[in-house]
């Protein structure tokens, strides 16, 4: 398996019903998706959360890592690694930062 489901489900857990939350199978991980808006995900080795370029800052300042899968970061991503995903505050605050981000960002592929 290319991820932990036990993280995939905490992070089901922490993400809770929304309407127009969706997952795909992207970044040979799971990724969850608002409206085709990517929200965050988890990967073989832990979590990453799109809080977007405004928020990125607050999100590292909480903790997260830039993500950067080719050695580049990624703006307007970061990650975590699967002991700090232990972490229930940090994971509330990112996935609370990357569901804001999502929100404010048009729905993409005529998702509602």
């Amino acid at each position: 398996m290319a991820y932990s489901e036990h993280m995939a489900e905490t992070m089901r857990a922490d993400l809770g019903v929304e309407p127009g939350l969706s997952e795909k199978k992207m970044f040979g991980g799971l990724c969850f998706l608002l409206h085709g808006n990517m929200v965050c995900g988890v990967h073989k080795d832990g979590a990453m959360y799109r809080p977007g370029k405004e928020r990125e800052a607050e999100a590292l300042d909480a903790g997260a890592q830039p993500l950067s899968f080719t050695g580049r970061p990624m703006g307007g991503m970061v990650e975590i690694d699967g002991g700090a995903f232990e972490d229930a505050n940090l994971r509330a605050k990112l996935t609370a930062l990357s569901l804001a981000n999502a929100a404010s960002l048009p729905p993409k592929g005529g998702r509602s």
